[in-house]
């Protein structure tokens, strides 16, 4: 019998409080750290701003006064000419602008990382996908940009595309040559997507990478809560005067999934983010990155690690580096990313974004500092001793990009089966799977299981990695096409 006097998820929410976890994941206020002003509004006024749309304070799918000022203001700090507040995160910001850009049945062109928000974009817009292989960093298992040549090549092979979908940055922190492919994407007359969830803070600082619209990007999406400051699930979508998509009818697109209730504890977040980076970021990123710096240095001498930076540019799929990704790269030590991730949470209270095969990925943002990075400095030495020695395992993942058979869109809706993963091989997927975070699809319906694709779910289940997509959370039977 379930016992309704429990609150599972409160009770959960009140344990992470009390083991004082420190956090190298998003939010990028850091509990409140990194956006203390607004912090200190939250105390003050609490839920009595939980209120709901009226005319004082505006209506955020039809914007006439405030919210439309807030929007105005957050456009021109990230150089567009429009912005929208999305308050179902980036998710939904990836979603609408590729539901506005591209219709059911045209191309667009993207990079096989993109994010499991991007594939549930071309589900719900019916686009028929042309995927770019990354440049993949062979020495640290790390897929990367992409390059001016395949996007050129893709443009050829495909010259109906509508739309050109670009990272910026992956989540490792790597950007591709933005402005160039920007350029090229434009000769073509075709529409430059930019998903700039990890790149709410470029503009803010002339060391940080390009930002989407200083490249010349014709839309964005920004996640503020990921390295802006705001709260979680707060996002925002900029948009530049461009020949393929109105305002109006982004407006228009958005409002097609948009709640009428929105928060306005979330967008007002949105609006104290935007002041504070605007008036203090520069300052603010540039102590972090002094900080990180000399950070990188101290790990970069504990044994079987490697706090990797700039140094790995290779001047073709990865042209600039984001300094605020601190991602260890473990190819020298007895443990995995995984096993790295869950042991410092376990034994040190310290929560990593993401981990791999051969890293761990740490997120840095307005709310680290060296009181956050001293501790995990001291956890990582300490397990670097224990478990320097030689990697236990020789898994790096190369694999090909799946075959597409079908489009997402019609896969997804198509008769399926249940099949053992073991007898999967040949068939088409009717699901995504993936390891979240990232979220980037291993596989994605529409596209063909390969023997190499089973033996890597085999193996990330085997490291208890989070995986998340199918309908059977354990694995042990996959959907397929066909009855």
């Amino acid at each position: 019998m379930l016992n309704q006097s429990r609150m599972p998820l409160i009770e959960a929410l009140e344990s992470y409080d009390r083991e004082k976890v420190i956090p190298f994941d998003v939010p990028g206020h850091k509990h409140g750290k990194g956006l203390d002003g607004f912090h200190q509004f939250l105390k003050h006024y609490g839920m009595t701003l939980d209120v709901n749309s009226m005319k004082s304070l505006d209506i955020i799918s039809n914007p006439t006064s405030v919210i439309k000022e807030a929007e105005e203001l957050l456009a021109r700090a990230y150089g567009g000419d429009y912005s929208f507040f999305m308050i179902g995160g980036t998710t939904a910001a990836v979603q609408a602008m590729i539901m506005a850009g591209v219709k059911p049945g045209e191309k667009i062109i993207l990079p096989r990382n993109a994010h499991k928000s991007a594939l549930n974009g071309l589900i719900l817009s019916g686009a028929v996908p042309v995927y770019i292989q990354p440049t993949i960093n062979e020495k640290l298992g790390i897929a990367m940009g992409i390059t001016r040549e395949s996007l050129e090549r893709a443009l050829d092979e495909n010259p109906d595309a509508k739309a050109v979908f670009i990272i910026n940055p992956t989540y490792y922190g790597f950007t591709s040559d933005l402005a160039v492919l920007t350029e090229l994407a434009h000769s073509r007359g075709v529409l430059v997507l930019a998903d700039e969830a990890h790149g709410a803070h470029f503009p803010f600082n002339p060391q940080m990478p390009l930002s989407a619209m200083k490249a010349g990007c014709d839309i964005s999406s920004v996640s503020l809560h990921k390295t802006g400051g705001s709260l979680t699930q707060s996002s925002a979508l900029i948009m530049r005067e461009n020949p393929y998509v109105s305002y109006p009818h982004m407006r228009g697109t958005i409002n097609l999934s948009l709640t009428t209730s929105a928060s306005y504890l979330l967008m007002g977040s949105l609006d104290y983010a935007r002041q504070t980076l605007v008036t203090r970021g520069e300052k603010i990123l540039g102590d972090l990155l002094g900080t990180v710096r000399i950070y990188r240095e101290k790990i970069n001498r504990i044994p079987g690690m490697y706090a990797f930076a700039r140094e790995v540019l290779d001047g073709n799929g990865a042209m600039d580096f984001d300094e605020t990704k601190l991602t260890i790269n473990l190819g020298e030590l007895k443990l995995t990313g995984y096993e790295v991730y869950d042991l410092l949470r376990e034994r040190y209270h310290i929560q990593a974004e993401l981990a791999d095969d051969h890293n761990v990925l740490f997120i840095l943002s307005l709310g680290d500092d060296e009181e956050s990075l001293e501790p995990l400095y001291q956890a990582l030495k300490a397990i670097g001793e224990e478990y320097h020695g030689g990697n236990k395992f020789n898994f790096i993942k190369r694999m090909k990009n799946p075959e597409g058979i079908v489009s997402p869109r019609n896969a997804y809706y198509a008769n399926k089966k249940s099949l053992p993963l073991d007898e999967v091989v040949g068939e088409v997927s009717g699901e995504s799977i993936m390891v979240y975070p990232p979220g980037i699809p291993i596989i994605a319906p529409g596209e063909r299981f390969s023997q190499e694709i089973v033996d890597y779910i085999k193996f990330l289940k085997k490291q208890k990695a989070m995986m998340t997509g199918p309908e059977d959370n354990s694995l042990s039977q996959i959907k397929v096409l066909g009855m």
